[in-house]
Formats: structure tokens, sequence, C-alpha cells
């Protein structure tokens, strides 16, 4: 047995939101590297284009969408071009998130839900529905998402992302355990910092992390891309509800974010 067929992913029909960018880049090329027809959705439509045709001129069945996943309207014809152009979908990943910064007294309300809205709704709304469609076609199929660390610890300077982020935790459990019966897992993929392109880190902090970190470096975003793509395969099958740590031991340590100086962005 190949070590794609062993994934179970080939000619299944993955559909990736925020697969132009990042992490979400790597996991659209992982799932095709893995035998899966591949999705690309994204805000930016250049960005799912060019992941899409680098996928084709693999050898990939590849459709670009653009699509904005926290408009419920948008998704659900988002959903329908990817199931016209590849068939029903099988799996899904959303890569979506970004840190909203500031401290608690001194954030609006606007950056409040803007928070919400980036980091959670933007799960919400593709994975409800997708799990229609996968109910609706009788099929099984398995949804993963991106958390974070910042959704198992205080948040310092970005409440918002963490409150998200743990929300996002909690949320899975719940879809994991509403959907299994109809044959439908949900997990989530947890980095620490990892170096996306959105990433800032200064000399000084990222001394202090090579110092405190198991590994001593940030998760690259292809490592991410296959923690997520083990959750989606075979190798999962009897997996949901799970909060995979890709963290480089980051919560295995006693150490605070804080401690590290300024970090801008360890969202995909």
């Amino acid at each position: 047995m190949s070590s794609t067929d062993m994934l179970g992913l080939t000619d299944k029909v993955a559909i990736v939101w925020g697969g132009g960018f990042g992490m979400g880049e790597r996991t659209s090329i992982r799932l095709a590297e893995a035998g899966a027809h591949v999705a690309v959705v994204d805000l930016v439509p250049e960005r799912a284009e060019s992941v899409a045709a680098e996928l084709a001129a693999g050898g990939a069945k590849s459709v670009a969408i653009t699509a904005d996943v926290c408009s419920p309207e948008s998704v659900d014809a988002a959903l329908a071009e990817a199931e016209a152009a590849l068939g029903a979908v099988d799996v899904m990943a959303t890569v979506i998130g970004l840190g909203v910064w500031g401290q608690i007294l001194d954030q609006s309300m606007e950056q409040w839900e803007e928070a919400h809205r980036i980091n959670l709704t933007s799960f919400w709304n593709p994975a409800r529905a997708v799990a229609r469609s996968l109910i609706r076609n009788g099929k099984p199929g398995a949804i993963a998402c991106v958390s974070s660390v910042s959704g198992l610890t205080a948040a310092p300077n970005h409440a918002g992302y963490g409150a998200a982020k743990a929300g996002m935790i909690n949320l899975i459990r719940t879809m994991a355990n509403e959907w299994g019966p109809h044959g439908i897992r949900v997990n989530a993929a947890m980095p620490g910092v990892c170096d996306t392109p959105r990433l800032k880190m200064g000399e000084e902090g990222l001394a202090k992390m090579r110092e405190k970190l198991p590994m001593g470096r940030p998760g690259q975003p292809d490592e991410i891309a296959k923690g997520l793509v083990f959750l989606l395969s075979d190798l999962a099958s009897y997996v949901s509800g799970h909060n995979l740590h890709v963290d480089g031991g980051w919560t295995s340590t006693f150490l605070m974010q804080s401690g590290f100086g300024a970090v801008e962005g360890d969202s995909p």
C-alpha cells in the first residue's frame, strides 16, 4: 500500500477555505499530493487562482473559488461551485484567522466583533454548509480547522482572538457530538508560534523562543498543514472532537507569550 492510499484521500473531494495563503496554501498542496481533488477558496481571487493552477500543473483536479467565509450566502455559493466542478465534498479545512491587537480596555466593540467574525464565524459558516452537504448526500466526512494556543491560555493584548479560538475549541467538540452519528468527524490543529507570512517577531523575541521552547524554533506552515491532512485522513478515522497540538512543545512548557516580546500574526 502506498503512503497516499494509507491516507484514504485518493479521489476524495476536498475544499480548503483560506486555501490560497500561508498554512492554507500548504494544506491545499498537501491534500492534492495525497490524491484529493481540491477546491481552493480564498477572499483574494489571485491567490486562489495561483494555488489552483499549481495543483493542476501537478496533475490534480482543482478549482479556484472566491468567497467571503463570514457571509453564509457567499459560503453556500462557493460550496455549490466546488461541487459542480469536482463532485460532492468529502473533507474540508478552514485556515483563516487574524490577531486583533490591543489591551482589553483600549479595544472597541468593533474590534471585539471583528476578532470573533474573522476567527470564529469564519469556521462556523463553512463547517455548517459542508455538514449539511454531507448529511444530504448520506456521506461520512471530516472537517478540520486551525485553533491556537491562545485559546487555551490567557491571551494578553489579543483577548478577542484568544476568546474566539477558545470558542472554536469548544465548537469542534459540540459539532463532533452532534454530527458524529452521521459519520462526520470534526477536529482542530493547534499551532503555537508559526512562521507564516504575517509573523512579525524581533530578534530578541526569537532568541527567547529558541532558548525556552523545546524545539527552539517557530513552526512552519507546512507542519500545520500536515497536521490538518492527518486529521482529515483515514489515519484519524477514530479521532473526533480533538484539538491536536502542533506547537513544538509550547503547551508542555511553563511560559507566557508575552515573555517573547511583540508577536503579531500567529494566525494563518
